[in-house]
């Protein structure tokens, strides 16, 4: 007797799979992904599935769901699904303002006593670190008329692999197209041999820069509460209002008095607290 050809996955089946998935997405870092986005998760998942061997993604989500492979593979669909668009320089209006108005008058501000103390700037979703290097790259320069300006630069995402990016500071030398060519000259190093067409942060600016994994949906952060600049830009709009809402609060639990918040120059109407008034497009200052 031939062996019956093993049943067809039932497509109820794989519909439930995939929303079991999306809700473990956005229930471990805030991000809605409906049925339409389908296509595009099994895209992102794909390099993943394929290293394990698995032909299909209905065979992966099977392992993931039925075989008891998703508490070993959750790093690593979250790593695939979050978005990492990052451009140096990207949104240069608010890195004027930084150079310009914000950090001057910080230090004006500051008591004779404190103006060497630390300048802290944390961006939030720093992805491969291109927004945190762009403003190393800017502190360091005003750091030559400001001699007071002593800075400090923290650099978090939950995406593993970006953070890896960051923390080599190895970038291929196109991506150095928005840099001004004065700085290029001054703060990357042109690689040779194996790393010919790719440049890397100079140590100084390495070394007043350091990236660590935070989820933005955690209750608590581990970072200090007295942080100078927070810069939360093109993340807010992936969340819900709710998720909104709880992220700013903690950002603001976490900006010294007069601290200074920019988001993406689409997310200023999401920001709405008390302790915030807005004072340029997508900036905010903690009362």
């Amino acid at each position: 007797m031939n062996a019956s050809p093993p049943a067809p996955s039932a497509p109820g089946r794989e519909a439930s799979h995939f929303d079991q998935l999306t809700r473990l997405i956005h229930e471990h870092i805030g991000v809605r992904l409906p049925p339409s986005k389908r296509q595009m998760v099994e895209g992102r998942l794909r390099r993943r599935r394929m290293a394990l061997g698995f032909g299909s993604v209905d065979d992966y989500f099977h392992h993931l769901f039925e075989q008891g492979g998703l508490e070993a593979e959750l790093h690593e669909i979250l790593d695939a699904v979050t978005t990492n668009k990052t451009d140096f320089f990207r949104e240069p209006d608010h890195f004027r303002l930084l150079v310009d108005r914000i950090v001057p008058q910080t230090l004006q501000h500051r008591p004779m006593a404190r103006r060497r103390s630390l300048f802290k700037v944390w961006s939030a979703a720093a992805s491969t670190g291109a927004e945190a290097f762009t403003l190393a790259m800017l502190l360091e320069d005003l750091s030559g008329r400001l001699p007071d300006l002593n800075y400090g630069i923290l650099g978090t995402d939950i995406n593993t692999e970006v953070l890896e990016t960051a923390r080599r500071a190895i970038y291929p030398v196109e991506q150095m197209d928005p840099v001004p060519p004065a700085f290029r000259t001054r703060f990357l190093m042109q690689g040779s041999g194996s790393l010919a067409g790719q440049v890397r942060i100079v140590p100084e600016l390495r070394q007043r820069t350091r990236f660590a994994r935070m989820n933005l949906m955690d209750p608590q952060y581990t970072v200090d509460r007295d942080i100078d600049v927070i810069f939360l830009r093109n993340v807010l709009i992936y969340f819900d209002p709710a998720d909104q809402a709880r992220v700013i609060a903690r950002m603001i639990s976490h900006l010294a008095p007069g601290g200074h918040l920019l988001v993406g120059h689409s997310e200023s109407m999401v920001v709405r607290s008390a302790q915030l008034k807005q004072i340029a497009p997508a900036v905010f200052q903690r009362n």
